[in-house]
């Protein structure tokens, strides 16, 4: 069906995006590629001033590879992909035309090179790779030119876009990990909401329908919700702060058993990620927090959102609270039943008590290396964080993460028990 004719001035970085035609969504592949290249350009200069030099890490591809990968992710769907036309209904594993490179499977491909080899093998000049991203670029945009304006066309463009999207914020975590310096804003101080009744109802997932979804799946839940109270915003560095102060790191009762064991491997933890100085509370004081940002030493808000937790510190935390994290689909009736409430989401994304599942009646859309391997392993975040792209700004939007992973501008918030 033909797309929904959105606002001319609508941003190209909105979550109307989602809907939009060939035109506007020609606009946003051109900023997201920007975006590609202005954060490549950070970790370049960052190299090229001495203050910073690559070093492998657990899950981490070099920024020049992750770079070349979203160029060839698009060519791979798009320019190359001889069924495109059937959008969702294509095959995995269409018959694909040769690329503009013929090095660029060997190169870009992640099912041609794992992670410790992408990490440790030589790649193109920078020149060169800039080149391959300006060149795949300039040929998606040639094919968006000519197409219809329908959703099943449009359908691996938006998926190109979106990659690249999670590679913008991949690139962003990197710089966290790895301490590039990056020019990020911290969200506002805000005084924080008491927590909010939501009353029972039936609520139904996904809310979304038309445009683009990250799966190209079909599928709904529906469910009975029972009365439930909510945070109203995401769990402070003054709520954690006491979760720390009273031994937390320290008691296995608080903490799952497979969690406390991936506690006992962090050596000697006892703050989430990049946190190098957690103050004590004392009356009056809500302590303080010195967390490393981008290659700095920042003092964090009280009133911040607690970043850089695994799922098994989330869990830990409300356990120790006698609270718990709040199910995928309580997160999102608070989100789009509860913004005149008072209801505040955005800062970061958050853990979900849920694990990642299809929804009922899916089936893997053409692209399965995204969520299906990491089904019913994973555990669903929602929300948005200042690495994420404005048009990803959507409550419905579903993210996911292993427990243990920490290296997302993740936090999360609870419900009463």
């Amino acid at each position: 069906m033909p797309h929904p004719t959105l606002n001319p001035s609508a941003a190209i970085d909105s979550p109307q995006l989602w809907a939009a035609g060939p035109s506007l969504l020609s606009l946003a592949l051109m900023d997201a590629r920007n975006h590609t290249l202005a954060l490549l350009a950070r970790f370049e200069e960052a190299e090229d001033s001495g203050h910073w030099r690559w070093q492998p890490g657990p899950g981490q591809e070099p920024p020049l590879w992750l770079a070349g990968h979203a160029a060839w992710f698009a060519e791979y769907w798009v320019g190359r992909n001889t069924r495109r036309s059937l959008g969702p209904d294509c095959p995995p594993d269409p018959l694909r035309l040769p690329s503009l490179d013929p090095a660029a499977d060997r190169l870009w491909d992640p099912h041609w090179r794992s992670p410790a080899q992408r990490a440790a093998e030589a790649l193109p000049q920078r020149a060169a790779v800039r080149a391959w991203l300006l060149n795949t670029l300039e040929a998606t945009l040639d094919l968006l030119d000519r197409l219809p304006e329908d959703d099943p066309s449009l359908y691996f463009f938006r998926l190109a876009l979106f990659h690249e999207d999670l590679i913008g914020e991949r690139l962003i975590r990197l710089a966290q990990a790895q301490g590039v310096p990056l020019d990020l804003p911290e969200p506002p101080v805000l005084a924080a909401r008491d927590p909010l009744l939501i009353p029972a109802t039936r609520w139904t997932l996904p809310q979304r329908s038309g445009g683009f979804h990250p799966e190209g799946e079909p599928g709904q839940l529906s469910v009975a919700v029972p009365e439930f109270e909510i945070d109203a915003q995401a769990v402070s560095w003054a709520q954690y702060i006491e979760f720390v102060d009273d031994g937390g790191y320290d008691q296995a009762e608080h903490w799952q058993p497979e969690g406390w064991a991936w506690l006992q491997g962090q050596a000697g933890r006892s703050a989430p990620r990049h946190v190098e100085h957690m103050g004590v509370a004392r009356q009056g004081s809500s302590g303080a927090v010195l967390q490393n940002r981008f290659g700095r030493r920042v003092r964090l808000a009280a009133a911040h959102p607690v970043v850089h937790v695994s799922w098994w510190e989330a869990d830990a935390w409300c356990r120790w609270a006698g609270r718990r994290l709040p199910d995928e689909v309580e997160w999102d009736l608070a989100a789009h039943t509860a913004a005149r409430r008072g209801w505040r989401w955005g800062e970061v994304h958050e853990w979900t008590a849920t694990r990642l599942r299809p929804w009922p009646g899916a089936q893997p859309g053409p692209w399965r290396d995204y969520a299906w391997p990491l089904m019913e392993q994973a555990r669903v975040q929602r929300g948005h964080s200042l690495a994420s792209r404005a048009r990803l700004r959507d409550p419905g939007w579903r993210w996911f993460g292993l427990p243990h992973e920490d290296d997302a501008f993740v936090g999360f918030r609870s419900c009463a028990v």
